[in-house]
């Protein structure tokens, strides 16, 4: 005789054994992190390269297959939502100013496992130094090798940091603040690579091949960031 019975709940268990395989892919494509940019006070415009961070995060998304929130984030320097950002994005033009608590607070961060990229938007140089001394008074910013494991992730960059914008005409040094071993923060400085991940068309001078390469050596960034 034929066992309806045993069809009903082998039907039943097949279509949970569904449902849950469905969930479980659903919750595998949810955002599992977010990239966010840093609000410091001072003046100066950390608002700056309003495209840049939504595209890097596409771009290592497609690529990298990470798991980032589409949109970015903004967080302040002395907020306790920082440690909710493995990689902090910071740029701009003009003065920086951090005070104690934010100096505290950042650092408390950086050594905890956080990484920050300082963008140098042309003219942040002589700012932000003094500050992250400040951060870091027993560290000085080391200029990294073109055969550091940075240049040398899923992007191959033999020369090390590329020449995104002009400026000043000065050769891209990509500079890194090293505790206890590991890169707590990286400095990009005569390079400009926020510019580069702006929308293609933002700067007429960037042609396809340089925006391109710039986001290339952003993701190199964020892997490196999140595996070293």
């Amino acid at each position: 005789m034929f066992n309806f019975q045993f069809l009903q709940s082998r039907t039943l268990g097949l279509c949970l054994l569904a449902f849950s395989l469905l969930l479980s892919a659903f919750n595998s494509f949810a955002p599992s992190y977010r990239m966010a940019k840093l609000k410091y006070n001072g003046g100066g415009d950390w608002y700056a390269d309003r495209t840049a961070l939504p595209n890097l995060i596409a771009f290592c998304n497609a690529n990298l297959k990470t798991n980032f929130y589409p949109e970015e984030s903004i967080v302040e320097v002395g907020s306790k939502e920082i440690f909710n950002y493995p990689f902090i994005y910071m740029t701009g033009h003009g003065n920086v100013v951090f005070s104690d608590q934010e100096i505290k607070n950042l650092r408390q961060y950086l050594t905890g496992g956080g990484f920050l990229h300082i963008d140098d938007n042309y003219g942040l140089d002589k700012f932000i130094r003094p500050q992250m001394k400040k951060v870091f008074p027993e560290l000085s910013f080391q200029e990294l090798p073109a055969n550091h494991a940075l240049y040398n992730q899923k992007y191959k960059f033999a020369g090390g940091l590329p020449k995104i914008h002009e400026h000043d005409g000065k050769r891209p040094q990509g500079f890194a603040l090293i505790y206890k071993g590991r890169v707590v923060c990286y400095y990009t400085f005569e390079c400009d690579l926020g510019n580069g991940w702006e929308d293609f068309g933002t700067y007429p001078e960037d042609t396809q091949e340089i925006r391109t390469k710039a986001l290339k050596m952003g993701a190199n960034l964020v892997q490196y960031a999140l595996t070293q």
